[in-house]
């Protein structure tokens, strides 16, 4: 066991980057192994624009819980692949519109069986009553109440009194 590993909740934020940056990277592996030339960085956009065939890109950053300049820079890189393609809004000039492309359509169309095997994947590792996911919710859900911040300077407070 390293030093993050024992330090418990303390570093829970550096644990789930460590479990998220391998789960990537798995997934990676994953599409590769199925012949698929696919980031696992770009799946919130793709999948959103699957789900959502047009959306604005604030429409998109706020589905995908990306700020704005994070959802410009997965949207160029996209683009630059040909799997989005973006147009202006008829009612309004400012606003650009995004959807997949051809390309992106039929990428989707390739990774569709490969998702039933990465959720097979990860349903057994986080076993049968989705513990992980319930837990996941409920973090989020809680910092929609009330931040850690917000959480952290209360207890600063307290500790002041």
């Amino acid at each position: 066991m390293n030093v993050i590993d024992e330090s418990g909740i303390l570093a829970i934020s550096t644990r789930l980057q460590r479990l998220s940056e391998q789960i990537r990277k798995d997934g990676f592996m994953v599409y590769k192994a199925n012949g698929i030339n696919f980031e696992p960085k770009w799946f919130p956009v793709i999948y959103t624009l699957h789900l959502k065939p047009v959306l604005s890109v604030v429409e998109l950053a706020t589905e995908i819980g990306y700020t704005h300049p994070s959802t410009i820079t997965l949207l160029k890189e996209l683009e630059k692949k040909k799997l989005i393609r973006s147009k202006k809004d008829k009612h309004d000039e400012r606003k650009r519109l995004l959807q997949l492309s051809e390309k992106g359509k039929k990428l989707v169309e390739e990774m569709q069986p490969v998702w039933g095997i990465i959720i097979a994947a990860i349903t057994e590792l986080t076993d049968t009553q989705n513990n992980l996911m319930k837990a996941i919710v409920e973090v989020e859900q809680q910092l929609q109440q009330k931040s850690f911040f917000e959480r952290a300077k209360a207890i600063m407070q307290m500790k002041n009194e």
